[in-house]
């Protein structure tokens, strides 16, 4: 099973970027988008073959998540089942027979970590409820988690140390979100692998001179870590900031 996650950062927008080939030369199973910037139909795009399962923001142009999918789930729903996280497109799960796939897109703490409270509120909120699903049946989440978990995370954790992203409650709240349970699979295959990121800039030519962050992930239930075949950052990937990260199981 083939799974990809993308933060396209507007989704129209990456469409006019080359985001239908790249769609098909992946060929994933399931893809997994966040940052989708849309409402429902808003989008042309409808690829032959999937189900789609879309969770937008209520304000217009912001935030937004989506999924396509070969394999027919047995339930799908929106948000982590806390009411205060139900207005911004977070989240979708979708239930198959032996698993969960949950779709994130975490909210940034901003500038000076202006939301830090709120995004400390959202990290325990979807540790708890990723932690029931995961007492029913293995997960897997993937998604923009915001933050880089190690120095080696990103090309200048020095000056960005506190900085949202990389502050220490944001690395402390993923540390316990592993600690309850979950592996990520990048990291399991590839434990010291340096100057590889998900993230860069805009500005100052992050991308060219690979100055990044790896802030997108997909993690899995412990006891699914043996069964991680391939777990991928396609750096060459062009369309967005951000570029697709992988998981082969």
């Amino acid at each position: 099973m083939k799974l990809i996650s993308w933060n396209v950062n507007g989704l129209r927008a990456c469409l006019k970027k080359g985001f239908e080939d790249t769609f098909n030369q992946l060929d994933a199973d399931v893809f997994c988008i966040q940052e989708t910037k849309m409402q429902p139909g808003q989008a042309d795009f409808a690829p032959e073959g999937y189900t789609e399962y879309i969770n937008s923001a209520e304000k217009k142009g912001y935030s937004g998540t989506l999924i396509y999918t070969r394999v027919k789930p047995l339930n799908a729903w929106n948000g982590i089942g806390v009411e205060a996280h139900s207005h911004e497109g977070r989240a979708i799960t979708l239930e198959f027979e032996d698993y969960y796939l949950v779709n994130v897109y975490v909210p940034n703490s901003q500038n000076e970590l202006a939301r830090i409270d709120y995004r400390m509120q959202w990290e325990d909120d979807l540790r708890a409820y990723l932690e029931d699903l995961d007492s029913k049946k293995p997960v897997i989440l993937c998604g923009d988690l915001n933050v880089a978990h190690e120095d080696i995370d990103l090309k200048n954790p020095g000056p960005n140390r506190g900085a949202a992203g990389f502050s220490d409650q944001e690395r402390g709240k993923l540390n316990e979100l592993l600690a309850a349970g979950f592996t990520d699979s990048f990291r399991y295959l590839y434990p010291d692998a340096t100057g590889m990121y998900s993230w860069w800039s805009m500005r100052f030519r992050a991308r060219e001179r690979n100055a990044g962050w790896r802030i997108d992930y997909f993690l899995v239930s412990d006891r699914l870590a043996p069964q991680i075949k391939k777990a991928e950052i396609l750096m060459d990937v062009q369309g967005s900031d951000h570029c697709p990260v992988l998981l082969e199981l």
